[in-house]
């Protein structure tokens, strides 16, 4: 009861504010002295039903016609949520939700949850019928706009990733100063499941080890986010700019790299993501990196920054390529975003590519798999395009990314 009471005040929240659903989640867990099992019922609730919402109220409508107020809406999506997408023993998943409601509702919700597990398997035909967008409840207009740049095979199966939990990868930190410990954690670690062009990276099956995060020796981590800096190519010896650098994933894979020598200013704009920046970079042994505030979206480019070797510059975006592990970004995002985003990000890369030596390279990259924040960027960046790499999850198994190198 504690799960599914934690994950409906968490819904209820999260469709009544715009806060995300994990912070959320992690506050209610806590308030309500959540157990580890409890804890992880609840966001399985909570993430699947926010993931499944135009499917859920489908379902829904087809069993109740008008309007119901928010509390019974939400009781009936988790309540269904369960029925259809999970291995929860279904009159548990009926009698649990049905004792959350009020008293003058729980026959109405015992009703329309016994009618739908009754009609479970014709209506589990049936949706296979239903379009993209209502399948895999993913707005209209993102659908369409995928079809337009890939195809309804390929946008099929990524909308379907989409609603999947979410696989978690670990870095193995080469630059660790327990050098004994790391090479346990390298014994230790399983194969990763994306091939030899990952080789320090690992899938993480059940809770990462707390204390191979604490000392630093792991860093959580998907694949995707190497392909940028492994395409900069940092050199030992060589300064680098990190223009959007917080957490500091990035940061410390380029001090990796570069086996802790040359110079790496890391850079953001926001005091909390760079007070995060600072802390990892330290649990990381990353020595090399100077951590300053910036605003590249400022009309004059920051003063007192030194010319660079070479640019990462991992711009702010629409979250497209990440959203499976980011359950909040298909229902927060417009399609006047993708615009506004690409205007800003062409203004960073105007911005960053000022305080490049001559000679020198820039990454441009992102976690979107739109062409508006990627190709179209960059061809309009009047830049030199060298090389351009990207991941798109229902290819590859793992985050989507963008990638390109390029030069003045």
């Amino acid at each position: 009861m504690s799960a599914r009471r934690c994950a409906l005040e968490a819904l209820s929240t999260w469709e009544d504010t715009s806060r995300f659903a994990s912070d959320i989640l992690d506050d209610l867990s806590r308030s309500l002295r959540l157990s580890p099992p409890d804890r992880a019922l609840a966001q399985e609730i909570l993430y699947g039903t926010i993931r499944n919402l135009y499917l859920l109220d489908e379902l829904i409508s087809r069993f109740r016609r008008g309007s119901l107020n928010p509390l019974t809406q939400n009781l009936l999506r988790i309540g269904l949520y369960q029925l259809f997408k999970t291995e929860i023993a279904e009159h548990a998943a009926v009698n649990e939700t049905v004792e959350l409601a009020r008293k003058h509702e729980r026959s109405l919700i015992n009703a329309i949850l016994r009618n739908a597990q009754r009609k479970k398997p014709e209506l589990l035909e049936e949706i296979e019928t239903w379009p993209l967008e209502d399948r895999y409840s993913h707005p209209d207009f993102l659908v369409k706009r995928w079809i337009k740049q890939y195809d309804e095979t390929s946008v099929e199966s990524f909308c379907r990733w989409n609603n999947e939990p979410p696989v978690v990868f670990a870095r193995i930190n080469s630059l660790a100063r327990d050098r004994e410990a790391l090479d346990r954690v390298r014994s230790g670690s399983q194969p990763s499941m994306v091939g030899d062009s990952f080789p320090d990276f690992f899938q993480v099956t059940g809770a990462p080890n707390p204390d191979w995060l604490r000392e630093g020796l792991i860093y959580i981590q998907d694949p995707s986010t190497s392909l940028a800096c492994r395409l900069l190519d940092p050199k030992p010896g060589e300064e680098i700019l990190d223009a959007c650098a917080a957490p500091g994933g990035k940061t410390a894979l380029l001090a990796a790299l570069m086996n802790n020598e040359g110079r790496i200013t890391a850079t953001d704009n926001s005091p909390p993501r760079l007070d995060q920046l600072r802390e990892n970079l330290q649990r990381l042994a990353v020595t090399i990196a100077e951590v300053k505030q910036a605003d590249w979206s400022a009309p004059e480019t920051p003063a007192n920054f030194p010319k660079f070797d070479a640019i990462l510059l991992d711009v702010p975006c629409s979250n497209t390529g990440v959203m499976r592990r980011r359950v909040d970004v298909r229902w927060r995002i417009q399609e006047r975003d993708l615009a506004r985003q690409a205007t800003n990000q062409s203004a960073l890369l105007r911005a960053a590519v000022k305080l490049l030596k001559p000679g020198g390279r820039i990454v441009y990259s992102t976690c979107s798999i739109d062409r508006a924040e990627n190709e179209a960027v960059i061809e309009l960046s009047g830049l030199a395009v060298e090389k351009v790499v990207t991941s798109l999850p229902w290819r590859d198994g793992y985050d989507g990314a963008f990638a390109a190198l390029l030069r003045p």
